[in-house]
């Protein structure tokens, strides 16, 4: 069935091709182009003519002049409309509305009326201009915002933009977002190259930043050229270098808070035909990650970045466009206090051991020509390929006994090492027509997935997995000698989990053969023991396989009068451990009532789910492995992890208020059966999907945009996302997470909230941008954390200390935990930065949260120094976490653990341009 998939597939997108092909300006799949010419009343050219687009929600604006044959082109231009403006000596002002819908050009005619010239104009959005006829809710943001916000993460910037600017998106640590209640529901639509791949700092290298000219975050439907994975599509739409006939470019270089170094350039240069634009920066930072400490212990990391666009126009009809993105990172695992492994000694040896030193580096690269062909002035048509990969590589510490404590559930330890890549390959094609009201895509996408895993791993801890127990108080017999149930006599008795008073699960033979405490044993005792091998071997885990998929759409926007309609068709055709297709309809629909600047849209979509291919095979194929079932906790074989079915339901309207503010409200309603989410190969790195009955995700986003005045502009995004997941788990390893209750996932939240805004007065006097960000606290869904009583006697003394847990005058120390005898009689008791549901705690309906978080971060900077003409010089100074505030991303989750938000930051970056 697979080879007949690609077969299929490749004789799908090679006719498409060859049809194209053979039919005699184009732009790239985000974005289009604007062109015309200028003319007088007579009908005579008028050059050197000023042509300026802009958007007021989004904040782009381009301007450019006329040629002697009084044409001008705007190119790379992302979808939107636009307001066009033209001002030309001896004439009246010009403007009109442009709507830019497809990468098929938009051509328009200009003619000027005789009148006075105005020597400036400026632009102003009235109500009309701010309101968009889309039946999907989406966020506009351009580097007239990117520039100037705040963002928490250098390492993750695009996460902490999409983050900050987007209503519904809840941050989490390092690099992971949740979008509107789903854990990575998250895709990137890159210049058209679809990646569906988790792209936050622990799976995969982002995208970055400086790379992009501007994206469009939809929330609401998506139309039917997207699949997968699309909670929320992050359209991304890059820098080109065409057209640019005289280079321009910045240089840049920071310093701040934690030692972080970084530095880099922009150049963008070309000619009317051809065009190149490269970013290249680095960063070396202390606190590369977020620590599970609020300060961080061996956190250091660095990061190079390198992306190149080529642009070249072959004919007038065809286009050849490049990206090529290079990216290595490497960085240290964050150590908490508990894996400084002060007083330890090495089991073997006896000497102390040093502290954990765990490391991972990930390279990624990335590759994506395409060719467009203007067939007409109505037709474009697309062929492009793509190949990406993501090289992940996990070591352990140089002594593997020196890996920390709780890698294994029971408190025990183990090493570990992981090889692990992702490569993705395909072609994409697709076919646009814009003619009256209809402006429709077709189009077809195959891709071919490799995924290969393979890791180690071995108990460092005695007491983990005892084969004998001290008769006296049955606590683990952590002696290297017996080995076996047998040989436990005396003063020593079997572990094998019939005494009631054991703390330690029952001794598993399987996983004594990888316990790396004992000695090797003599074929006799091996076979006693149910060992294959010597006892000193690591545990190897070696995956293969790879994943196809079809994607078949046909979507049409037809636009009749006041209305919109969004009407589509996809095809799934998924092709991996599992087999599924999913016929897939989406319909939606926008009125827009002009006399009050109202749009009101509702849509349905049915989407199919394609699985997480991050460490996909250990999830799906691994339970056959009875030591994988003993590490994850003894649960059971489950079914592979197969794709999930969703039925998607938004609401909303768009409402301007005079030419000053835009409210922008959705409501969605997500249904989904094999819902997904994450767990952990014990506390390790190694995270794996695995999937629930069903899922129900619902809630309301809002966003509020003020556009420029007077050199003021803000924005504030706003949402409520209830996240209900339904027993029982169907698909992958076995989780014990939660009973049989229906239970609020952890990327559940109640209100969270960004408020930013930007002021400069005029253009030769300094900026600044403030961020203010709440969030209500994410669910810490480990259930021994319901109350106060279960989380003291759960809690060790660095975990207390994590949260602050008091009892009366008492706070936890690193040095000294709680007790129940030191809490005794208290009657104020609790968690300063976790709120413990207590009596009334329900895993749905009040679930133990992080506590609320209100933070501030601040920049000011000054874009040109010296005031010079051609090169200038800008200096930005920017403060993340203004208050200093002590907070928590989360907290013992089950899948990524516990995670400090940054503590307060500066930043200041020089940067020359020219």
């Amino acid at each position: 069935m697979s080879k007949r998939l690609s077969i299929y597939a490749i004789f799908v997108l090679g006719f498409v091709a060859l049809f194209a092909g053979g039919l005699v300006n184009a732009q790239m799949g985000n974005s289009g182009s604007i062109e015309g010419v200028v003319k007088d009343p007579s009908g005579g050219v008028v050059a050197n003519a000023t042509v300026e687009v802009s958007n007021p929600v989004s904040g782009f604006n381009r301007q450019t002049a006329t040629g002697n044959d009084g044409s001008f082109r705007f190119t790379n231009v992302p979808f939107n409309p636009y307001h066009l403006t033209v001002t030309a000596a001896g004439f009246s002002p010009y403007s009109q509305d442009v709507d830019v819908r497809s990468s098929v050009p938009v051509a328009t005619q200009i003619s000027l009326k005789i009148g006075t010239a105005a020597t400036s104009i400026t632009v102003e959005a009235n109500g009309g201009d701010l309101v968009e006829k889309d039946p999907s809710f989406h966020t506009d943001v351009d580097t007239a915002l990117t520039d100037r916000m705040p963002l928490e993460s250098q390492s993750s910037s695009v996460s902490s933009l999409v983050t900050l600017a987007t209503p519904g998106v809840v941050a989490d640590s390092n690099g992971l977002f949740h979008g509107l209640g789903d854990h990575a529901e998250n895709s990137f639509s890159v210049d058209g190259q679809p990646i569906t791949d988790q792209q936050s700092k622990v799976f995969s290298n982002q995208i970055p930043l400086d790379s992009i000219q501007s994206l469009e975050a939809v929330s609401g439907g998506p139309p039917a050229e997207y699949g997968g994975k699309t909670s929320l599509v992050i359209k991304v739409t890059t820098q080109s270098g065409l057209g640019v006939t005289k280079p321009r470019g910045t240089v840049y270089s920071s310093y701040g808070s934690f030692g972080s170094v970084g530095g880099g350039f922009r150049l963008a240069f070309g000619g009317p035909k051809w065009g190149n634009f490269i970013a290249a920066n680095g960063l070396n930072s202390s606190r590369f990650l977020d620590p599970p400490e609020l300060h961080a212990i061996h956190d250091k990391g660095n990061e190079e970045n390198l992306f190149d666009r080529v642009d070249y126009n072959v004919t007038s009809a065809d286009t050849i466009h490049t990206n090529f993105q290079y990216t290595r990172s490497w960085f240290q695992t964050p150590n908490t206090i508990d894996n400084s492994n002060i007083g330890v000694n090495d089991p073997l040896t006896g000497a102390p051991l040093p502290a954990q030193d765990q490391r991972a580096q990930i390279k990624t690269f990335n590759i994506a020509p395409v060719w467009t062909r203007l067939i007409s002035t109505t037709t474009l048509f697309t062929f492009g390929g793509f190949v990406r990969q993501d090289r992940f590589n996990y070591y352990p510490s140089g002594n593997v006994f020196a890996d920390g404590t709780g890698l294994i559930p029971g408190g025990s330890s183990a090493t570990l090492n992981q090889q692990r890549t992702l490569t993705n390959a395909g072609l994409r094609t697709d076919v646009s027509y814009v003619k009256g009201k209809h402006n429709v895509k077709a189009g077809a996408t195959f891709q071919h997935t490799f995924l290969t895993e393979n890791f180690n791993f071995g108990v460092t801890d005695p007491a983990f997995n005892a084969v004998c127990l001290n008769a006296a108080d049955a606590s683990p017999f952590t002696g290297p000698m017996p080995t076996f149930l047998g040989s436990c006599t005396g003063t020593l008795e079997p572990n094998d989990g019939t005494d009631v008073r054991a703390t330690v699960p029952a001794f598993i033979p399987a996983l004594g053969c990888f316990d790396l405490t004992r000695p090797v044993l003599t074929a006799a005792a091996q076979t006693q023991d149910a060992c294959a091998g010597t006892q000193t071997a690591l545990f190897p885990f070696r995956g293969r396989a790879d994943v196809k998929e079809l994607a078949l759409y046909l979507q049409d926007t037809i636009s009749l009068g006041n209305w919109a309609f969004n009407v589509g068709f996809r095809e799934d055709l998924y092709r991996g451990i599992v087999h599924d297709s999913q016929p897939q309809p989406r319909v939606g629909l926008a009125y827009n009532v002009k006399k009050t600047n109202s749009v009101f849209r509702v849509s349905y979509s049915r989407i199919l789910e394609t699985p997480f291919n991050e460490n996909l095979i250990l999830a799906s194929l691994g339970a056959s492995n009875p030591v994988i079932v003993d590490v994850v906790g003894g649960a059971s074989l489950q079914a592979p992890i197969r794709s999930g079915q969703r039925n998607q339901f938004n609401a909303g309207f768009q409402q301007a208020f005079g030419k000053y503010v835009v409210v922008d409200a959705d409501y969605l309603w997500k249904y989904t059966h094999n819902a997904y989410d994450f767990s952990a190969f014990g506390n390790t790195p190694i995270f794996f999907p695995i999937a629930w009955k069903n899922s129900k995700i619902d809630g309301p986003s809002v966003r509020v945009s003020m556009p420029n005045f007077h050199g003021f502009t803000a924005l504030a995004v706003l949402a409520h996302v209830r996240a209900r997941y339904f027993p029982p788990q169907i698909g992958g390893l076995g989780a014990s997470i939660t009973g049989g209750e229906v239970f609020r996932i952890d990327h559940d939240q109640a209100f969270n909230q960004t408020t930013h805004f930007q002021y400069q007065p005029r253009k030769t006097l300094p900026w600044i941008g403030f961020n203010w960000r709440y969030d209500s606290g994410l669910v810490a869904s480990n259930p021994n954390l319901s109350d106060f009583p279960t989380a003291l006697g759960f809690l060790d003394a660095d975990q207390q200390t994590a949260i602050e847990l008091f009892c009366g005058p008492n706070v936890a120390t690193v040095n000294q935990a709680l007790t129940t005898a030191i809490c005794a009689g208290q009657t104020n008791v609790g968690a300063k930065l976790v709120h413990l549901a207590g009596a009334t705690f329900d895993v749905d309906h009040n679930p133990t949260r992080v506590v609320p978080r209100n933070l501030f971060d601040a920049s000011v900077g000054e874009d040109d120094l010296f005031h010079g003409d051609h090169y200038k010089w800008s200096l930005r100074l920017t403060a993340i976490n203004l208050t200093n505030k002590t907070a928590l991303y989360n907290f013992l989750s089950t899948f990524s653990g516990t995670h400090f938000v940054t503590p307060r930051a500066y930043t200041a970056e020089l940067g020359f341009h020219f």
